[in-house]
């Protein structure tokens, strides 16, 4: 026979159509889940997209309708609150950029800076201090008041001393005219563990913080002479601003770091008088009305930063951009 011979196919078996069809099954569903979950994802960026468009439109709407309402003339209020250090709300930039807006408004008939900061970056403090005596100058008609809440120390009294007068509550803390800077040290710990220390750095004492080493005397001293001038610039600021207002400037502890309630802080000269934001408005500038200049980010503004940050993050990772840095 010249045909060859072929085997018959053998034929599925029921239990094999039923785990195909089963398989089919199941892979239809878990692709309309994928389906739905991205529609699911798509809708709620839609969604959180159109309010972040919302909030943006409509908030120069809602500060359009604020400025319809005010009076004639009225006290700027500009609030400094928490950590004053770059990018956070007691920044620099935004305590400047506040101060500008209200020194330029022709109906503002006072300024006050009311204050609940435990201080911060000198730098920040000073950049600060700098615009404030600078807008006083330029500004002389224009009086600013730093109004000190809970608490008014270090780099935020750096601030408030470049004001007209300072007031505040008989219980608020005023003073910390120090400069400190702190650390661990874990030589010890890794003594006792074993573990060796290894640090690669170009220049002899580009380490001298690190903490996994042994303090040196001379690096020790050098740092604190980095701090004794900080102190230094901080006390002529001090002195600068509150002129003969400072009952005794050669006080032991005037500039030792000690805070002092309100009623002490008085006789000592650290502020002028008792009040609150409202009673210096009320009784001091005249104008009762206060009018808020603080600077603050909308939250369209926030979340553009942190997407923008997140992205350029990713985007260094993914083009290797890794390895030594300089702090």
């Amino acid at each position: 026979m010249s045909d060859e011979w072929k085997a018959p196919e053998k034929a599925e078996s029921g239990d094999e159509k039923s785990w195909k069809l089963l398989e089919k099954t199941l892979l239809a569903g878990v692709q309309e889940q994928r389906r739905a979950r991205r529609w699911g994802i798509f809708f709620k960026l839609l969604t959180f997209t159109y309010l972040l468009l919302m909030l943006a439109l409509f908030s120069p709407l809602m500060d359009m309708e604020k400025s319809a309402t005010r009076g004639a003339h009225y006290t700027a209020l500009i609030e400094v609150r928490g950590v004053i250090a770059d990018k956070e709300p007691a920044s620099a930039d935004n305590i400047v950029g506040s101060l500008r807006a209200a020194f330029e408004d022709t109906k503002v008939k006072g300024v006050i800076l009311r204050i609940n900061s435990p201080g911060g970056s000198p730098v920040q403090s000073g950049y600060v201090y700098d615009e404030i005596r600078r807008l006083r100058a330029l500004h002389p008609d224009t009086k600013l008041y730093a109004v000190i809440s809970d608490l008014g120390a270090s780099g935020a009294y750096y601030i408030a001393s470049a004001a007209d007068q300072i007031y505040a509550d008989k219980a608020s803390l005023v003073g910390s005219i120090g400069v400190t800077a702190a650390g661990y040290g874990f030589v010890g710990t890794m003594e006792k563990l074993g573990v060796e220390r290894r640090t690669y750095t170009s220049g002899e004492h580009k380490a001298f913080l690190d903490p996994f080493q042994p303090q040196k005397a001379d690096e020790t001293q050098f740092w604190q002479s980095v701090l004794d001038t900080t102190h230094r610039q901080f006390i002529a600021s001090v002195k600068q601003g509150r002129g003969d207002r400072l009952k005794d400037k050669d006080h032991p502890e005037l500039f030792s770091g000690l805070v002092w309630s309100g009623e002490q802080a008085l006789p000592l000269g650290l502020i002028d008088g008792l009040g609150s934001a409202s009673s210096v408005a009320r009784d001091v500038i005249g104008e009762k009305e206060l009018v808020d200049f603080t600077v603050e980010e909308s939250p369209f503004d926030r979340f553009s930063k942190k997407l923008g940050a997140s992205v350029a993050e990713k985007l260094a990772l993914y083009m290797g951009f890794q390895g030594p840095v300089l702090r």
